[in-house]
C-alpha cells in the first residue's frame, strides 16, 4: 500500500524497500537456544520492477549477495529449490546451513548439485514393480488416508509396500499433496471427519496411485479397502490420478539417501537436516493486484524493457514484486550450535566481535599496546586488523577461558614466551593452530589464518 501510494510513473522505479526490524514468535519458551527464541531480528527487501525479466535479473542480483554473504561465513551451505507457499509467487529458495539439529530436511545431489527442500524436491519418475500380465495380491498395496480441506474428499494414497515400513514412513506426503493440492496434511485421522459429510450426499474418494502400481491398480481395486467396512454402504463418486501434470508416473515414494537424481544419469541424492537462514521469493503481481500498485505504460517512448515484454502502450499494469529475507539472529543462532564445543564459542571471521583478541600476562601491560597498535595499524600491504585488548582486572587463566568462551577466532597470547625471547603464542580453535610467532611476522601470520576463517 505505501507503494502503491508513491509510485506515480514507470520512471520511479526499480524500487529496493529494505529493514532490519525485530520479530516476535508466539512461543511459550525459547527452544534450542539462540535458534528459536521468542523475539528475533530480521532483514527484509521488498523489490518492484516494471516488467518480469526485469524482476528475474532482481532475483539474480539478490540471490548473488546472499551467495556471497553466506561464501563470507566460511560454512558448507545449500541454497535448496523451496515452495513459496503462502507467500505466492512461482519462484522461491531456502538458503540453510546443514546441522544436526535442523528442523528442515534438504535434499541435494552429489554430482550435478541439485538442491531442494523435501516439500519440493523430485525423484525420478518410477519404473513399474508389474507389466500387467500378473496381479499381485492385495497385500503389496499399501494405503494412506487423507482428507480434502472442505471435508468432502477422502484421499488413498497408493504405493508399493515394503517390508518393516509402517503407512507413513515409506510414504512422501508432499507428493501426494502436490497431486491433490486440496489435502489436508494435518490431520492424523481423517475417517471420522469424512464420515460425518456422508450424509450430505456430496463426498467422494479420490485415488492417487504410485506409478510403479498403476498397471494392475484397475484389475486388483475390487480386492483393496478402498473404503473401510463400516463406510462401504455409502455410495460414493471415485476419481484416480495416476500421473504428474506433464504425464510422468507419480513417485509417491519419501526420498532416501542414494536414491537416483532426478536432474543427471550420474549423481545420487543425500539427505541433509539444515538450518534455514534465509529466504528468497518472487512474487510477480501477487500483492501488487489486489493493492492497486501499477503504473501506466507511456504511448510514447515506451521503455526498452516494457517493448521487449510486448507490454501495451497506454496500459496500466501491475509491478512486478519480489520479497527476500535473512534471520539475523538466525544465522548467529545457527553458526553457535555448528561450531561451538566444549571450550565455548567459535566465530567465523565475518561475525565475529572481534577477529583478534590479545591477552598479556599482568605485568605486561605496556608491552601489549604495542602489540595493538601494531596488528590495528595496518600497511601498504594489508589491512588494519579488528582487534580487542584485554585489560580487565583479572587473572590470566580466567582471560584465557573466558576468550576461548567468547569465540575469538584468533587468540595471541603475551605470557612466558614473550618474556624469555619476546615472541607470542598465536592460537586458533577452530584450525587447531598453536605456534609461537615472532613480532615482525605476527601481522602477517594472523591475516593468513584469518582468511581461512
Amino acid at each position: 500500500m505505501l507503494v502503491a501510494g508513491i509510485v506515480n510513473s514507470y520512471k520511479d522505479l526499480p524500487i529496493r524497500l529494505y529493514q532490519i526490524t525485530r520479530k516476535y514468535r508466539d512461543e511459550r519458551r525459547p527452544r534450542h537456544g539462540l535458534l528459536r527464541s521468542r523475539e528475533f531480528l530480521m532483514k527484509d527487501l521488498y523489490t518492484f520492477d516494471l516488467t518480469t525479466l526485469e524482476a528475474v535479473e532482481t532475483y539474480r542480483q539478490v540471490s548473488a549477495a546472499y551467495r556471497a554473504f553466506f561464501d563470507e561465513l566460511k560454512l558448507p551451505y545449500l541454497v535448496a529449490e523451496a515452495s513459496s507457499g503462502d507467500m505466492g509467487g512461482d519462484l522461491s529458495h531456502e538458503y540453510h546451513l546443514p546441522s544436526s539439529v535442523g528442523e528442515d530436511t534438504v535434499i541435494n545431489c552429489d554430482s550435478c548439485g541439485y538442491t531442494a527442500n523435501d516439500e519440493v524436491a523430485a525423484l525420478r519418475p518410477p519404473s513399474t514393480a508389474y507389466d500387467g500380465s500378473e496381479s499381485p495380491p492385495a497385500s503389496h498395496f499399501r494405503v494412506w488416508r487423507g482428507i480434502s480441506k472442505d471435508r468432502k474428499a477422502l484421499i488413498n494414497a497408493w504405493y508399493p509396500r515394503s517390508s518393516g515400513a509402517s503407512a507413513e514412513s515409506g510414504l512422501n506426503l508432499h507428493a501426494v499433496k502436490s497431486a491433490v493440492p486440496e489435502l489436508d496434511a494435518t490431520i492424523e485421522d481423517p475417517l471420522p471427519l469424512w464420515g460425518a459429510s456422508l450424509e450430505s450426499g456430496t463426498t467422494k474418494v479420490i485415488n492417487v496411485v504410485d506409478g510403479r502400481l498403476v498397471p494392475v491398480f484397475e484389475s486388483v481395486r475390487d480386492q483393496l479397502p478402498l473404503l473401510p467396512e463400516d463406510l462401504q454402504p455409502y455410495q460414493v463418486e471415485y476419481s484416480t490420478i495416476d500421473s504428474t501434470a506433464s504425464g510422468g508416473g507419480l513417485n509417491l515414494a519419501r526420498i532416501t539417501d542414494g536414491d537416483a537424481c532426478p536432474r543427471c544419469e550420474e549423481g545420487a541424492l543425500k539427505i541433509h537436516r539444515a538450518l534455514e537462514c534465509g529466504h528468497t521469493f518472487q512474487l510477480g503481481t501477487r500483492y501488487s493486484v489486489p493493492l492497486d500498485a501499477c503504473v501506466t505504460i507511456p504511448r510514447s517512448g515506451i521503455p526498452a524493457a516494457a517493448a521487449e515484454e510486448g507490454l501495451i502502450p497506454g496500459s496500466r499494469i501491475p509491478l512486478q514484486m519480489g520479497c527476500h529475507g535473512v534471520g539475523v539472529s538466525r544465522i548467529f543462532g545457527a553458526v553457535a550450535e555448528i561450531l561451538a564445543d566444549e571450550q565455548g564459542l567459535n566465530w567465523p571471521r565475518a561475525i565475529a566481535p572481534f577477529e583478534v583478541a590479545i591477552i598479556p600476562a599482568s605485568d605486561l601491560a605496556e608491552d601489549s599496546l604495542r602489540i595493538y597498535d601494531l596488528l590495528a595499524a595496518g600497511d601498504n600491504s594489508r589491512n588494519g586488523l579488528d582487534v580487542v585488548l584485554d585489560d580487565r582486572q583479572r587473572s590470566f587463566v580466567w582471560k584465557m577461558k573466558d576468550a576461548d568462551m567468547v569465540g575469538f577466532p584468533v587468540l595471541v597470547i603475551m605470557g612466558r614466551s614473550y618474556k624469555e625471547n619476546g615472541t607470542c603464542e598465536v592460537q586458533c580453535r577452530r584450525l587447531s593452530i598453536k605456534e609461537t610467532v615472532k613480532l615482525d611476522a605476527l601481522p602477517e601470520f594472523i591475516s593468513n589464518l584469518l582468511d581461512q576463517l
